[in-house]
């Protein structure tokens, strides 16, 4: 069955990597007429880019409550999709969250991390917060868990090709990554969906869990040289971190991250991100491919 011709769908971030796929994904099957996309500029090149495909654009930043009450009026379902800004996330997904209220928005699916209501790991803290604003807010919401992308070790890449090896302390801890391509599908079919979505929550990971040993072979073989992991203490992987000029308070993150990975905590087997896009995700090895390439 498909979508109401009489719903309008808006997309947050929409200029963002994540954004732009997900718009891709619902002009295969909805009408440009339909789709509402929020950005922070709209005459930025990207902006520029949905309004000639047919696209309406409309203001929606995050840390501008006044531009995001008339953003999201007469529309129908609206995918948040998570703020890039660690530490302001709690701020600006409740500013979205009061103006969808506000608006009447019938519908809110955001983009969460895995397993955020029991995750230990400080990534998660903030989406778990977002997650119990959804709650209160009386709003109809769809969590659409993501785990880790493939896409996430692309600035680590060149260094590891430099000096032959990944540096990690998640240990032999199995990620269940996938593409960003395939949590863009997901967020779109979400969206698109003719059932009633509200009170849906999707743990959406790869089909296939991998080591960081795996990813250090599996760049080796996209690139031709080789590249081997090394497993570091967390303290000893943050410090690296730094020395490598990542911000303190972000490589405390990234080194929590790993650890956590470590006993399990990016590590998921329902399959429910295939069941949900009707397709294998994509494997690993095929993304560091891309990555390795260019």
């Amino acid at each position: 069955m498909p979508l109401d011709a009489h719903q309008r769908l808006f997309v947050t971030g929409a200029t963002g990597q994540l954004g732009q796929l997900v718009i891709a994904v619902l002009l295969r099957s909805v009408p440009a007429s339909q789709i509402v996309a929020g950005v922070r500029d709209a005459g930025s090149e990207a902006a520029q880019g949905l309004h000639a495909r047919g696209i309406e654009t409309r203001v929606a930043d995050y840390a501008q409550p006044a531009s995001l009450a008339a953003a999201f009026a007469g529309i129908d379902r609206l995918l948040l999709i998570s703020s890039s800004e660690v530490g302001q996330r709690g701020a600006h997904h409740q500013n979205v969250i009061t103006a969808a209220k506000q608006a009447g928005v019938k519908l809110i699916a955001y983009t969460s991390f895995l397993h955020a209501d029991t995750s230990i790991m400080k990534l998660a803290v903030e989406h778990k917060l977002t997650e119990i604003a959804l709650q209160a807010s009386g709003v109809p919401f769809t969590l659409l868990r993501n785990g880790y992308y493939s896409e996430n070790w692309a600035p680590s890449i060149p260094a590891a090709l430099a000096h032959g090896v990944v540096l990690g302390c998640a240990g032999e801890g199995r990620i269940a990554a996938a593409s960003r391509a395939d949590y863009a599908e997901a967020a779109a079919a979400v969206l698109a969906s003719a059932d009633d979505q509200g009170g849906r929550i999707y743990e959406l990971v790869g089909d296939e869990a991998f080591t960081l040993s795996q990813l250090a072979t599996a760049i080796s073989e996209a690139a031709g040289k080789p590249v081997a992991y090394r497993n570091m203490t967390q303290n000893e992987y943050q410090t690296a971190l730094v020395g490598f000029g990542v911000p303190e308070q972000f490589s405390a993150l990234l080194a929590d991250t790993e650890i956590c990975a470590a006993n399990g905590a990016l590590f998921d087997e329902s399959r429910q991100l295939s069941t949900l896009i009707g397709r294998p995700t994509t494997p690993m090895p095929v993304t560091i491919a891309d990555l390795v390439k260019g």
